[in-house]
């Protein structure tokens, strides 16, 4: 299990990969602790502690009183994994989740029946099932036990869910109120880009596909600057969550709203947002017609 200054360490190192993507920095680039923090919004602390993960990795030279350079090129960055192993918690969830989808749990279960059979301790299991509620995914028989929810369960369901979206997500870019941040778009792009050229989607935890996927439609919720919106996209995220866990094997498909994602992204750091509204209706759309053939990500 990592400790959680090891976690923050390789978050941080993250999110500095993703903005050497997105710069392109030649190898023997100076990486100048301070504007990474402005970049990134956080103090030269962090960052250090990124950049000595990064040099751990073989990504990074740190040069004795001179600071840390370019050891690799972007091409070479690409498939570097900088993430730490899932927890036993996040194993149990996507186990779960999964094996709902597959029909091989039933709707209603135990905790002593999850505990059997996948053989976890009380400990893990209850963090899994606070977290599964919290997420929207079961909750609590009236009587005993608890229940899958019934919502993602039904094509209809999901149709409807794609067509509310249609009304909604390209309309809230064209608000009169629309402020986007720059940097927050180009963090956005850079994990995206990150998913397209990836060697082999499926071996990428599908909490991270579905969390930039759902990063990704709540940021431009929340830059129409209607609280409403935002908080009908966070509603919809939480009902998707169970059916998209079981969507991400399909890499074809996941690299196809990426670079559907990348263009949206483009289309609004270029100032255009009624190109940005066309490209969400046509991604969206998208989704809606294939929702009777299989089970997409959007």
């Amino acid at each position: 299990m990592q400790t959680d200054s090891s976690a923050s360490r390789r978050r941080i190192a993250r999110r500095l990969l993703d903005l050497i993507f997105e710069a392109r920095f030649d190898p023997g680039h100076h990486l100048r602790e301070q504007h990474l923090a402005d970049a990134l919004g956080v103090s030269r602390t962090p960052v250090r502690a990124g950049l000595l993960e990064l040099t751990r990795l073989g990504a990074v030279e740190a040069r004795p009183n001179q600071g840390f350079f370019m050891l690799k090129s972007v091409e070479e960055l690409r498939h570097l994994e900088i993430e730490p192993p899932q927890s036993n918690d996040q194993t149990l969830y996507e186990l779960l989740v999964r094996d709902r989808i597959a029909g091989v749990l039933a709707e209603s279960f135990t905790q002593t029946e999850i505990s059997q059979r996948y053989d976890v301790d009380r400990g893990v299991l209850t963090r899994t099932l606070v977290k599964l509620s919290e997420d929207g995914l079961i909750a609590r028989n009236a009587g005993h036990g608890w229940r899958f929810q019934q919502t993602l369960n039904s094509t209809v369901a999901l149709r409807n869910s794609y067509g509310f979206r249609l009304m909604i997500e390209p309309a809230a870019l064209l608000s009169p109120q629309l402020r986007v941040d720059r940097q927050l778009l180009k963090r956005l792009r850079a994990q995206h880009l990150r998913l397209i050229t990836h060697t082999d989607i499926t071996q990428v935890p599908a909490k991270e596909i579905f969390e930039t996927d759902a990063a990704f439609h709540e940021v431009l919720a929340e830059a129409s600057g209607n609280l409403f919106v935002l908080q009908a996209i966070v509603q919809q995220n939480r009902l998707r969550r169970l059916l998209e866990f079981g969507s991400y094997h399909n890499k074809r498909r996941v690299k196809e709203w990426c670079e559907e994602h990348v263009a949206i992204i483009d289309a609004l750091r270029e100032n255009d947002a009624q190109r940005a509204a066309n490209l969400m209706t046509a991604h969206l759309q998208s989704a809606f017609d294939q929702v009777h053939i299989r089970k997409p990500g959007a």
